[in-house]
């Protein structure tokens, strides 16, 4: 195969690419599509890069750039967001617009267009496709249409007639099944072909008479301003549409500013005029345009596509009725979440052990190191009992669930069910005047918050996406689950051995994330009548085909690019939490620990929460990785001045029960984990996406306050009714 790729890193802030280091040898191709078609699949196969994909939209939220080489010559391929349309109408639409217009600035200054295109279609969806399709040769001819997901279309009985298709459209037309690695050869072959041979012609789509003879007006007059960097005649349409975004990336990326040029302002005013005379407004202007283009896609697709089965999408229709029905799709929802939730607990408690067990040999062998080393008390005290023992205890937690859990969203998402939920949820996000998207947004918090923070770049709305920030934090990510779990099994559940505790334990489980959820849409709801005003927005949603998952690719992407990679984020700032923890618990000061100390002053005020001192000091330290909160709660109440296991939880619930546990403690402290300030980590976060101290504060506050409310709620009660 004459293919090859080097993995040269991904990212750029949405719509600002910088390519780098592309020099005129390599050329630059823009991998554009709908969402869910397989863009990023192909990107990943052609650059060896591993971007994630996944089978619902929204996923490619900024551009991402890769390198391939094809026959002896370089290539930089740009995977642009996914989008419907090029009119402009939402962050990823700006994205891709502005990239095919006005190219990226290169390292070293310029700007540097895409010597090519590639769109990519759905095969089991071409109408919809070929929507953008038209759009985008009307705006870079030398572009390649690439018929993804063949394999998926004849499956369901469906087939098209690329070679009808490619003399229609008046471009070449290649088939591939990216999931395969089928057919990207010959599509490099052709876009190797469109920007080394002459452009091609493109077939043009034809307007209704009033706009076809305004476009002509303007058009020669932008040809002299714009010369070849953009074609007149798009330029003309999307003016005369009154776009402001193209007019303010115009002026950013070239010396001309329509606004202020008198001739093009005087020449739209007249033609505005004449349309208004011809009955043609700025939205009726809009709508034919759109309705012309979606009508040459419909003609175009009902040309090339043959059906063979006529109910070949009868399946895909009978599981919606089951999973999006109004009596069937939340209980469905509930099920399979618990079910997810059961076989994470079941299945990682054995690894979880086991990788304890080896972490902490290795404490042993490290402590016979500093022995025979000869190094002081308050070094190994530091780096191995602080330290060392606080990352080996998060890994050990951490991972085993995190490698049963992501694997199993992934498959979820894979088959394409993340999109059903969000249609489920979404009459409920309108109830609390927020985006349905934040269904999505929510589901990924469950793995990690801050995966969640970043995941709401794929709402449009800012105001919207502020809300989905702010509320995310109310579902509880992966590491907070060893602590609601013991804590249930310990309280609640009984700690006997066998399966009907586990699914026990994942039902209660279950109920505190439905409890999450709920006040997710609560606190949504009061932030939308409150500091975050406005009116719900509107978005399209595709549900796209269900698939077979690919159990391989998913397990390993999974573990590799989401796994480890939170693994790695938590250890880090577990790693320094361990020494500050081991000072803590270690420095004396009239005769207590600095531990003692706080936890002491914090007692009368944890106590109004049903807690103790030890239990809110526990949850402060835990700042940095909430799995550390549990075992600091142990170390404090033995005051061991260093992290200690326990063997068995019947021991853990003693220790526990004589502190002055009761079930009211447990509730409450279930509550505060669920609800309490984000980690350290999804802070971070939060502050990169809104470039704002002051929301990044509101989103440490927002939680906390609710969930000591809702401590003293409880607590208050309790004691009211003598339960206490």
């Amino acid at each position: 195969m004459g293919l090859t790729h080097t993995s040269t890193g991904a990212g750029a802030a949405e719509g600002a690419l910088v390519l780098r280091r592309s020099g005129p040898d390599q050329r630059v191709v823009a991998l554009a599509g709908n969402p869910n078609v397989g863009k990023s699949t192909i990107f990943n196969y052609l650059t060896g890069l591993r971007q994630h994909t996944g089978n619902w939209p929204g996923k490619t939220v900024a551009n991402a750039q890769g390198r391939c080489t094809h026959r002896g010559r370089g290539y930089v391929l740009v995977d642009l967001p996914g989008t419907y349309s090029l009119m402009a109408h939402s962050a990823e639409e700006e994205a891709a617009r502005d990239f095919l217009c006005f190219g990226g600035a290169e390292e070293g200054g310029g700007r540097r267009r895409a010597d090519a295109a590639v769109v990519v279609c759905d095969a089991a969806c071409l109408e919809r496709s070929l929507n953008l399709v038209l759009q985008t040769l009307e705006l870079m001819p030398r572009t390649v249409v690439c018929v993804n997901l063949m394999d998926e279309a004849a499956a369901r009985g469906l087939s098209v007639d690329l070679e009808g298709l490619s003399r229609l459209l008046g471009v070449p037309v290649v088939g591939t099944s990216a999931g395969r690695g089928e057919g990207l050869e010959a599509l490099m072959d052709a876009v190797e072909g469109v920007i080394q041979g002459p452009a091609p012609v493109p077939c043009a789509v034809t307007y209704p008479p009033p706009v076809e003879a305004a476009a002509a007006q303007l058009a020669p007059i932008l040809a002299d301003r714009l010369g070849d960097r953009i074609p007149a005649r798009w330029a003309a349409l999307r003016l005369l549409d009154e776009d402001p975004s193209l007019l303010a990336a115009l002026t950013a990326a070239s010396d001309w500013n329509p606004r202020t040029d008198g001739v093009v302002q005087e020449t739209l005013l007249r033609i505005r005029m004449d349309l208004e005379r011809a009955g043609v407004d700025r939205l009726a202007l809009r709508d034919a345009v759109a309705a012309r283009l979606v009508g040459e896609a419909e003609e175009i697709a009902g040309a090339v596509l043959a059906r063979r089965n006529p109910d070949s999408g009868g399946r895909d229709r009978r599981l919606d009725r089951i999973l999006t029905s109004r009596a069937t799709g939340i209980p469905v929802m509930l099920l399979l979440l618990a079910g997810v939730l059961w076989l994470t607990i079941a299945g990682a408690n054995v690894p979880s052990d086991l990788l304890a067990s080896g972490l902490f040999w290795v404490q042993d062998r490290l402590t016979g190191l500093f022995t025979y080393l000869n190094a002081p008390d308050w070094l190994h005290g530091a780096l191995v009992l602080g330290v060392y023992r606080v990352l080996a205890w998060v890994v050990s937690v951490m991972l085993p669930p995190m490698a049963i859990f992501f694997p199993l969203f992934t498959l979820l998402e894979d088959f394409g069910y993340l999109p059903r939920v969000a249609f489920v949820l979404d009459h409920a996000f309108q109830k609390a005047r927020a985006c349905g998207k934040q269904a999505l947004t929510m589901c990924m918090g469950f793995g990690c918050n801050a995966a969640g923070v970043v995941g709401c770049r794929i709402i449009d709305s800012p105001r919207e996406r502020m809300i989905a920030i702010l509320t995310n934090n109310f579902v509880p990510c992966n590491g907070r689950f060893p602590t609601l779990i013991a804590i249930i099994t310990m309280f609640f559940v009984g700690t006997a051995g066998g399966p009907g505790r586990s699914l026990l334990s994942a039902l209660l489980l279950t109920g505190v994330i439905v409890l999450g959820v709920v006040l997710t849409f609560w606190i949504s709801r009061l932030l939308s009548a409150t500091a975050l005003k406005g009116t719900p927005s509107a978005f399209t949603l595709e549900l796209p085909p269900y698939r077979r998952p690919r159990v391989g690719q998913v397990v390993v992407r999974s573990v590799l690019d989401r796994t480890l990679f939170v693994l790695g984020r938590a250890a880090a700032v577990a790693a320094p939490a361990g020494l500050v923890i081991w000072i803590f618990a270690n420095v004396q000061v009239g005769g207590l620990s600095l531990l003692d100390h706080c936890t002491g002053f914090l007692d009368p005020f944890a106590r109004l929460l049903g807690l103790d001192g030890v239990i809110l000091m526990a949850f402060l330290l835990g700042f940095p990785a909430n799995e550390i909160v549990f075992p600091i709660i142990i170390m404090a109440y033995l005051s061991t001045g260093t992290l200690t296991e326990f063997s068995s939880l019947e021991d853990l619930h003693r220790l526990l029960a004589g502190h002055g546990w009761t079930w009211l403690t447990a509730v409450c402290t279930m509550l505060f984990s669920l609800l309490h300030w984000p980690c350290s980590t999804t802070c971070l976060t939060v502050g990169r996406e809104t470039g704002s101290f002051k929301w990044t504060l509101a989103a440490f506050a927002l939680p906390t306050a609710v969930g000591m409310a809702a401590c003293l709620l409880v607590a208050t009660l309790a004691r009211l009714a003598g339960l206490a």
